[in-house]
C-alpha cells in the first residue's frame, strides 16, 4: 500500500469512529482533521466533501462487520450451528471493543435514512446481503435435513436479523445486556424448535 493509500485508509478509520458515534451531521471536520491528525488540505486532497468522507468511512464500518459475520458463521458447519452462532453474535452489546459506537448498521441506518442516500443504500446492501446469507443457510439446512421443512427461510432471516439488531439498541440505549440476553434465549430456543439434528 502507497504512503497515500495508508494516509487516506487512516483518516476512513479514524473518522468512521466518529461518525458512528456522533453521527453524519454531528461530525465536524475539525474533529476527523484532530483524530487522524492531518491538515484539511490533506484530507481534501483524498475527499472531495465530508459526504464522501462519510460514505467511505460508513463503508468500511459496514464491511467490517459483514466480514466479522462471514468469519463467524465460517467456523461452524452446520446450519443450526450457524443461526445459533449468529443469534449469540452480539451477545455483549455494550463492548465497544470490536466497533467504537455501536452497531454501525443501526447508527448510519437511523442517521442517514432521510438524508443520505448513498449511505442509506450502502446500509440497504448490507442488510439484503445479510438476509439473503441466513436464508441460503436455512435452505442448505433444510436440504441437508438438519432444519425442518415446516421453517419458512425467508420469515425466519427478517425476524432472526431483526430482533437481534433491535435488542442491540435496547440494551445500548438501557445500557444493560439484559434485552441482549433475553433476545439471544428465544431466538435460541426457537431455532433449536426447528433443529432436526
Amino acid at each position: 500500500m502507497k504512503k497515500s493509500e495508508r494516509t487516506r485508509q487512516l483518516i476512513i478509520e479514524q473518522a468512521a469512529d466518529i461518525f458512528n458515534e456522533k453521527g453524519v451531521a454531528g461530525t465536524s471536520i475539525d474533529e476527523v482533521l484532530q483524530a487522524a491528525k492531518v491538515a484539511k488540505g490533506c484530507l481534501y486532497g483524498h475527499f472531495q466533501s465530508k459526504d464522501e468522507l462519510a460514505l467511505a468511512s460508513a463503508a468500511y464500518l459496514l464491511d467490517k462487520v459483514a466480514a466479522r459475520r462471514m468469519n463467524i458463521l465460517q467456523q461452524h458447519k452446520t446450519s443450526v450451528d450457524k443461526l445459533l452462532a449468529y443469534a449469540e453474535m452480539n451477545v455483549n452489546p455494550l463492548d465497544n471493543s470490536f466497533v467504537h459506537g455501536g452497531c454501525p448498521i443501526l447508527n448510519f441506518g437511523v442517521d442517514t435514512d432521510d438524508t443520505n442516500q448513498a449511505i442509506r443504500e450502502k446500509v440497504h446492501a448490507v442488510i439484503k446481503a445479510a438476509n439473503r446469507n441466513l436464508v441460503n443457510i436455512m435452505k442448505e439446512g433444510v436440504a441437508a435435513g438438519e432444519l425442518s421443512p415446516e421453517i419458512n427461510p425467508e420469515e425466519f432471516a427478517i425476524k432472526l436479523f431483526a430482533t437481534m439488531e433491535g435488542a442491540f439498541l435496547m440494551s445500548r440505549v438501557m445500557g444493560s445486556p439484559l434485552p441482549m440476553k433475553t433476545a439471544i434465549r428465544a431466538m435460541k430456543k426457537e431455532i433449536i424448535a426447528y433443529s432436526l439434528i
